[in-house]
């Protein structure tokens, strides 16, 4: 691997596996595939973030290794939590002028806070103890849990109109200087949990 470019050890394997999942999400968003199957994938990419730090941390790497992980963890983001939420908002048909708007103002703001991320986790000292801004990952959690709350709720306030404003609100608190708490010990438990328990029932939702 040493005539590769990239440094290739089991660190970045969840790295990896949570990207190539989000571009399954994607093939399946464009092949028209039941949306649910592309929610699964959008969740699944993120339980991969979530655990891709504790394992890294677990495994010994040089110096480089370690800021070649932190980069390749935010490029990946930009994939799996940028872009793949705006195409499964796009398969789901919001497609006219104010949507592309959210669309653009999303990008704008995820790309944002993952650059200020890196910035401000290479100039800090120890791990991270809490987030500036909503991290993107989150946005694997929290679209997945709205999608079927609105869709309740759809004689109220159309889906059409709720999920585009949930991104807009998304966009908004990623970029918004606040401290955002890590999670950690049990909590890693608990979105698991709740992970698994959404993916179960978009699957049966679909059959």
């Amino acid at each position: 691997m040493k005539k590769i470019v990239g440094f290739w050890n089991p660190s970045v394997i969840l790295t990896y596996l949570g990207l190539e999942i989000s571009v399954l999400g994607m093939y399946l968003a464009a092949k028209q595939v039941h949306v649910n199957f592309v929610f699964v994938c959008f969740i699944i990419a993120g339980i991969c973030d979530v655990f891709d730090g504790a394992v890294a941390r677990k495994i010994k790497r040089t110096e480089e290794e370690k800021a070649f992980g932190i980069e390749l963890d935010s490029l990946a983001d930009v994939i799996s939590f940028v872009v793949f939420p705006i195409i499964i908002f796009c398969r789901l048909g919001y497609l006219n002028i104010a949507h592309l708007v959210i669309y653009l103002l999303f990008a704008v703001a995820g790309i944002a806070r993952l650059g200020y991320f890196n910035v401000t986790t290479a100039e800090s000292e120890g791990p991270v103890k809490y987030y500036m801004g909503l991290p993107v990952t989150y946005t694997a959690l929290i679209f997945p849990i709205f999608y079927p709350i609105a869709a309740l709720a759809e004689n109220i306030v159309p889906t059409y109109y709720s999920l585009p404003i949930c991104m807009l609100i998304v966009a908004f608190l990623e970029v918004l200087k606040v401290r955002v708490a890590k999670p950690k010990g049990i909590a890693y438990a608990i979105v698991s949990f709740f992970a698994i328990l959404y993916i179960i029932y978009y699957i049966v939702s679909a059959l």
